[in-house]
């Protein structure tokens, strides 16, 4: 009975927030309606607010971010799983997993200082220089930008990614491995055709935890993207996340629709964080299925 009330705090207390965010937001949802999602405009001095622009950088910095994570942590966890090099798997783990001891803030700083000037002078100005002609990778580059977000979350949502992953791995059984190789398949073989396809599943789930970090990220973000309430046409352009609009803005906001609109930004993000992570669970049921 404990337990099971234990169980039952967690989504209650999901739906309490997701209850206050609608009542709190009722001004706003009233005043624009279903056009908020789709609006450009975000201006309180005029009271004009949409959503659009948020809600894409939301979801581009997150995309680009776990398509920069999902080969590193996957590799990572391959080494991790590994039987041998125990030394390498020793240090490469340690630090992996001191990654996530760094707190936001200081990835924030270091991203700001360090990463931006190095990725504007050694990626950004070469690929734009070159590969202007493409739209999104169109210039001009800029220290603060989607992209440099993008890595930054990227570097965060690694130790999620590379230490779920590694279990995952390790949970194939040793078998599937041992028969691979005792058929002549080399190490690459082995763990292309025979692990991966065995840890998919996993391995997917690992990387929709890591997505819903990537979502939620504020300050680190907020530091390098730019904070521009504009659609990002180039990677390298700047843009703006829900959650950094309401940690910039909320102490600001005054009046009834204003703090509203903002509001009305986090039941967006607490909305498209559910969507993204239902679809996700079908994926990894529906990628499982014909392993079974």
């Amino acid at each position: 009975m404990l337990t099971t009330a234990a169980a039952l705090v967690a989504p209650l207390l999901v739906l309490a927030i997701v209850l206050v965010l609608a009542v709190q937001s009722a001004p706003a949802v009233t005043r624009f309606g279903p056009g908020f999602l789709f609006g450009t405009s975000w201006n309180p001095v005029t009271l004009e607010f949409g959503a659009l622009p948020f809600i894409v950088g939301t979801l581009a910095s997150s995309a680009i971010a776990l398509a920069l994570a999902v080969p590193v942590g996957v590799a990572v966890a391959l080494v991790l799983a590994e039987p041998g090099a125990r030394g390498l798997r020793g240090a490469v783990g340690t630090g992996v997993e001191l990654l996530a001891a760094i707190p936001s803030v200081v990835y924030g700083v270091w991203a700001l200082y360090v990463m931006a000037p190095f990725v504007y002078l050694h990626v950004e100005v070469p690929v734009v220089q070159r590969l202007g002609w493409i739209g999104a990778l169109s210039g001009p580059p800029r220290q603060t930008s989607l992209f440099t977000a993008s890595l930054v979350l990227a570097i965060m949502v690694l130790p999620t990614l590379g230490a779920i992953s590694r279990d995952v791995v390790r949970a194939v059984p040793k078998g599937l491995r041992e028969s691979a190789v005792a058929l002549g398949a080399t190490w690459w073989e082995t763990n292309w055709k025979v692990i991966l396809p065995a840890a998919r599943g996993g391995i997917f789930g690992a990387g929709v935890l890591a997505l819903g970090r990537a979502l939620g990220e504020t300050i680190a973000v907020t530091m390098v993207i730019g904070n521009r309430p504009d659609v990002p046409a180039s990677i390298f352009a700047p843009a703006y996340t829900l959650a950094s609009v309401i940690a910039n803005e909320f102490t600001e906001a005054t009046g009834p629709v204003y703090p509203a609109a903002l509001l009305e930004l986090g039941l967006v993000l607490i909305l498209v964080t559910f969507a993204i992570n239902l679809l996700a669970l079908l994926l990894v049921r529906r990628s499982v299925e014909p392993a079974r």
